[in-house]
């Protein structure tokens, strides 16, 4: 098990970027796939990005968005350009303890408590 706190949400201009983070605890932050996703107000949670070996991405973000991982500080981010209004949600970080790059929250165990991020146009 994984306690995952983040940050870096926060108002912006559409156009604007932001940078997350989160931060992990245990010892075996690296043997973890890493994701993140987001809830729209009065939608249903959805798929961002992951990070394993490999990076995965959902349409809507792929191109803008960058997901990244510094094992040594446990943390991964995601670099977020070329924000819209549409982007705008609570963003979540999750971890995978099997390493999937799945984009189906049922697969990840712990969660944070998100951090909001508004776009304004």
């Amino acid at each position: 098990q994984v306690q995952l706190v983040e940050s870096g949400g926060g108002l912006v201009q559409a156009g604007g970027s932001l940078r997350l983070s989160c931060a992990a605890s245990g010892r075996t932050f690296s043997n973890y796939a890493m994701g993140w996703f987001r809830q729209a107000p009065g939608k249903e949670r959805e798929f961002v990005a992951v990070i394993s070996w490999s990076t995965a991405y959902a349409n809507s973000v792929r191109g803008r968005f960058t997901i990244s991982r510094d094992n040594a500080k446990n943390t991964v981010y995601l670099q977020m350009n070329s924000l819209k209004p549409e982007d705008t949600a609570v963003y979540y970080c999750a971890a995978d303890k099997f390493r999937t790059l799945s984009s189906n929250d049922k697969n990840y165990d712990d969660w944070g408590q998100g951090t909001q991020v508004t776009v304004s146009s």
